[in-house]
């Protein structure tokens, strides 16, 4: 079973869901470390002035963020903890949209939900109540210190929360500026035809146990070569893990009453951020 990396609510109207949170995908690139040929110990990374070349200690590092080109407005690390969102273990629902109307470019990165604390029922009512009016729930949700708009949808039996990129992180097509000998083209027929034909003779069923990272697998059977030899040698790393919270939960038939009779005002997504001056 996939380790939740977070617990709480879904939360729309008066109902809330109990949820663990789990990946749905994972990364399988290959991680190259530094090392020390040496020692084989780990190389780590210097803090270095771009213009002097010279090492300068972790003190005398400030973050800013360019307003104009070359010129930097310092934020402190205490205005930084002042402006992160504050955690509040639910994936709120603010609306619900037919499903077909998010462009994929907005699209970020999947989750899997599962229902936590006995929620099953509830986590099933609108996983079903979904799949029937073709809607997605738009919801906000605050992961890693970060605030996420996302959609929640279903999927066979479950439920998935897929983050999105917010609007002004999406560039529109009209920056491919594409010309007349694509917007105004006249296909000729006999061509289509072909074009056709050579995708039908091309197209078979999704298999993705077929598909592989050529690259990867090369690598991965270099490693598997040469520890097979003996040629491994051992580096010593601290890992740590941090603990995920959970929420307490409510009940169902009596809050969606009056959620429904009270006509609960929805939540509105955080306010639009302004974009950095160029």
């Amino acid at each position: 079973m996939a380790r939740a990396i977070w617990k709480g609510a879904i939360s729309f109207g008066l109902v809330h869901i109990p949820v663990s949170l789990s990946t749905a995908v994972r990364s399988e690139r290959i991680d190259f470390d530094w090392l020390d040929q040496r020692s084989m110990e780990p190389v780590g990374y210097k803090r270095v002035n771009k213009v002097t070349g010279k090492e300068i200690d972790k003190a005398h590092v400030v973050k800013g963020v360019e307003y104009e080109k070359g010129r930097y407005v310092v934020i402190s690390e205490e205005e930084i903890r002042k402006a992160r969102p504050e955690a509040t273990q639910t994936i709120d629902i603010f609306s619900f949209v037919d499903a077909g109307e998010i462009p994929l470019q907005h699209f970020d990165t999947p989750y899997y939900l599962s229902p936590d604390r006995r929620g099953g029922k509830v986590y099933a009512l609108l996983r079903e109540t979904l799949d029937k009016t073709g809607k997605v729930a738009l919801a906000t949700v605050v992961l890693h210190t970060r605030q996420h708009l996302a959609l929640l949808r279903p999927l066979e039996e479950a439920l998935v929360m897929i983050t999105l990129r917010w609007p002004d992180e999406v560039r529109g097509l009209e920056t491919l500026e594409l010309d007349k000998s694509v917007t105004a083209v006249k296909v000729d027929k006999r061509e289509l035809d072909m074009a056709k034909r050579l995708v039908e003779d091309m197209s078979g069923a999704w298999a993705p146990g077929q598909y592989h990272d050529a690259f990867r697998q090369t690598i991965m059977d270099l490693v598997e070569e040469k520890a097979s030899k003996g040629k491994i040698a051992t580096v010593e790393k601290a890992q740590g893990e941090t603990a995920a919270k959970s929420a307490d939960i409510v009940d169902l038939t009596e809050l969606l009453k009056r959620s429904l009779g009270g006509k609960a005002k929805p939540k509105s997504p955080a306010p639009k951020r302004t974009r950095k001056a160029s």
